[in-house]
């Protein structure tokens, strides 16, 4: 399955009726892109470098907020070393992080934060068990 197909056929799935309505995309720990879905913010080298640096010293981000595309989001409860979640407005953020990519899944209302990280983090369960 190419990489693109995970985005298209899983993170942009149906999930109760809604879906990742922003953007969806798989990157590399270095920023580099392996699939997205058109909606995707530009996301900036810099930005890669402090979501990285905050899987590895969770909480880095809190107090300057999380950047994607030079959109700012709250940083909210997430899981250390695994998962950043972000809010903004009527919708948000969840980035799960594997062994070599993170999976970023953008949302807005009516999608829940419980649906996005539902989505996000189970492809991100797979492709850690997959060794990716």
């Amino acid at each position: 399955m190419s990489w693109q197909a995970y985005v298209d056929d899983h993170m942009l799935c149906d999930i109760d009726g809604q879906r990742l309505t922003a953007a969806a995309a798989i990157l590399g720990h270095d920023g580099a892109e392996w699939a997205q879905s058109d909606a995707v913010p530009q996301v900036k080298p810099e930005e890669i470098t402090a979501i990285m640096n905050d899987f590895n010293e969770p909480g880095s981000l809190a107090p300057t907020g999380l950047y994607l595309g030079g959109s700012k989001y709250m940083v909210i409860q997430g899981e250390p070393g695994a998962v950043i979640r972000g809010k903004k407005g009527p919708g948000g953020v969840t980035i799960k992080k594997t062994n070599m990519a993170i999976i970023i899944g953008i949302y807005e209302e009516p999608m829940t934060p419980g649906q996005c990280n539902m989505v996000v983090e189970r492809l991100g369960d797979y492709l850690v068990d997959q060794g990716f």
